[in-house]
């Protein structure tokens, strides 16, 4: 898998990511989910540099142009219910994609730290032949990401693999490499060094879910 972290160079997005660090800005959720899609949309950007592109031509009122287009047929799939501002920066930007939806959660039994990842909702077209955009904003044991792929692999078999994540953990990230096709590409903000006892990224940004939508029971 190649992993392109945008976080090892200096760019506008190191604004947004301290933003949605901030334990002080967190508090304006508006703020913290428009943050989340402005960064969909700078990963989006950078991972269009991959893409499949031809020649088309242009008809302008002055004349015409040639310009090279993409020519992928992309999906974009979130993990419900962190994944929804980072899915709308990346349509913002991959407007003509189809588009997935999966529910995938964190069960810890008693309240222990042990975990399971559990996935009872899917909804998306085929996926045959298709590059799939995978976004999960936190990526920290890859668990959740695993059992994803699983569970599309009813669906078709993807051309290629595409996985954007906001802030990641080195122990999440290294697990993802293990079980993905390895022509696979990550394309991720920030990297951070662990996790905690009960999986979540440190220094990380807390829960991405509530920080955007409030918090559950």
């Amino acid at each position: 898998m190649t992993v392109h972290n945008l976080g090892e160079h200096n760019s506008l997005m190191n604004k947004f990511i301290s933003e949605i660090r901030d334990v002080d800005l967190q508090k304006d959720t508006m703020r913290f989910r428009r943050n989340i899609e402005r960064i969909g949309e700078i990963l989006s950007y950078e991972m269009s540099k991959s893409l499949h592109f031809n020649k088309s031509n242009v008809t302008t009122p002055l004349g015409a142009k040639e310009m090279q287009l993409p020519t992928d047929q992309l999906v974009l799939c979130s993990i419900l219910r962190a994944g929804l501002p980072l899915h709308q920066g990346m349509l913002n930007y991959f407007d003509g994609a189809e588009n997935a939806f999966i529910s995938a959660y964190r069960y810890h039994e008693g309240d222990q730290d042990e975990f399971e990842v559990i996935v009872n909702y899917f909804a998306a077209p085929s996926l045959e032949g298709k590059v799939l955009v995978l976004a999960d904003p936190m990526l920290a044991t890859g668990r959740t990401l695993e059992n994803v792929l699983k569970a599309l692999k009813n669906h078709g078999t993807p051309a290629q693999i595409h996985i954007v994540s906001v802030i990641g953990a080195k122990e999440g990230v290294d697990h993802v490499q293990k079980v993905f096709p390895e022509n696979t590409q990550l394309w991720i903000s920030a990297i951070d060094p662990e996790l905690n006892a009960r999986g979540y990224i440190i220094p990380g940004i807390g829960d991405a879910g509530d920080l955007a939508y409030g918090a559950k029971l």
